[in-house]
């Protein structure tokens, strides 16, 4: 935007509110793996998971044990996870009003007819097989790490390439890939160089694993990995001597993964089914040493969206909504001494009609405008 279109942004100040979530706030979620076997291990995994409350469930793969077939899913998912399952299909109990299960395909989901069990019993994003979506500051990038993905699992596949361009597109605080086979693993199984593509570099901010039925932290490129395959199966040995990029290992006792993301943090937390805390690892957002007014998300939006902003140091600041003729149309934060830090407001449209908008950051030397397009 040009200074002389910012010399035109003034008008009267209209009535609105301010929307700041507490600064607790944070989205609640688990990671499993290898959990997909009925019994006792499964359900005291499952017992945890649910304690917890979360949001949603996403699953590292071998979600069906042994062969992948139809005649056991249901019992070795839906006894205990049902009420997590859109569109559920079994007979354990009511289904999940919104899907809120987000599973990843592995090897033994694959061993009956190219785990047509599973695609029947999973109603999921995209072709299902690999999938991305969005929930609040996170976007997840399900991946099928099988050899036999029709759309391959090398650098340079098919699938590859859709993983590379989603992560460029997305402008989410956080970026989640999850598979089944461990690009890194000091377990049985062992590196899976194939699927060692540069996660890093295409944006991720993190990668979650299982195949190996241990948990372990490592980190590569600066960009951690886990794998985490004790939800419920079997547990398998450790090396003695561990890959290079690994930083924690456990094994020994089945658990599961909590992750809480919030604008400006993702702790990742392992916990064994006796709820004893084993590992908790923090990703920290970048600080910026100057003011930064974030893209919307999500956007496009219909009815509300979040604005984000960031301050290195108190300033008085306000945030406002222009139309394409430079003109104000609403304000969600009239002038306020801000705090420095991360800044989250919720922008309800209200009786705005659809079009093209631009919200702005203002206040002493300081305007940054971003984009926004109502439906």
């Amino acid at each position: 935007m040009s200074t002389a279109f910012y010399s035109r942004l003034c008008g009267l100040m209209l009535v609105a509110w301010l929307g700041l979530l507490p600064s607790g706030y944070a989205q609640r979620f688990a990671a499993i793996g290898d959990y997909g076997f009925a019994g006792t291990a499964e359900r005291d995994v499952a017992n945890l998971v649910k304690s917890w409350n979360p949001e949603f469930i996403i699953t590292l793969g071998d979600n069906n044990y042994d062969k992948g077939d139809s005649t056991t899913i249901d019992q070795n998912i839906g006894q205990y996870y049902h009420e997590y399952i859109g569109n559920y299909k079994g007979r354990y109990g009511p289904s999940a009003s919104t899907n809120r299960f987000f599973p990843s395909l592995g090897n033994h989901d694959y061993y009956t007819r190219n785990g047509e069990a599973y695609r029947y019993y999973f109603t999921l994003p995209g072709n299902g097989r690999y999938y991305d979506f969005v929930r609040g500051d996170v976007h997840f990038f399900a991946l099928d790490s099988d050899p036999a993905e029709p759309d391959g699992v090398t650098v340079t596949s098919v699938q590859a390439q859709w993983l590379r361009a989603k992560l460029a597109a997305s402008t989410a605080r956080w970026k989640v890939v999850y598979l089944h086979h461990a690009p890194y693993s000091s377990g049985a199984h062992g590196n899976t160089p194939a699927l060692q593509w540069p996660f890093k570099e295409w944006g991720a901010s993190v990668v979650l694993a299982g195949h190996d039925h241990h948990y372990e932290r490592l980190m590569q490129d600066g960009l951690p990995y886990f794998v985490n395959g004790l939800g419920g199966r079997s547990y398998y040995r450790v090396n003695a001597q561990p890959v290079p990029q690994s930083q924690f290992t456990f094994t020994g006792d089945y658990g599961a993964m909590l992750l809480n993301a919030s604008p400006d943090s993702l702790t990742l937390q392992f916990f064994t089914r006796s709820r004893r805390l084993v590992d908790t690892y923090t990703l920290h957002r970048s600080v910026s040493a100057s003011p930064v007014l974030y893209p919307l998300s999500p956007n496009p939006f219909q009815t509300a969206t979040l604005v984000e902003y960031f301050l290195p140091s108190a300033a008085r600041v306000q945030v406002r909504v222009l139309n394409i003729l430079g003109q104000e149309v609403a304000i969600l934060q009239p002038p306020t001494a801000a705090a420095a830090g991360w800044h989250r407001l919720n922008w309800e449209r209200g009786a705005l009609p659809a079009g093209l908008y631009f919200v702005q950051l203002l206040g002493d030397n300081l305007s940054q405008i971003t984009r926004a397009e109502l439906l």
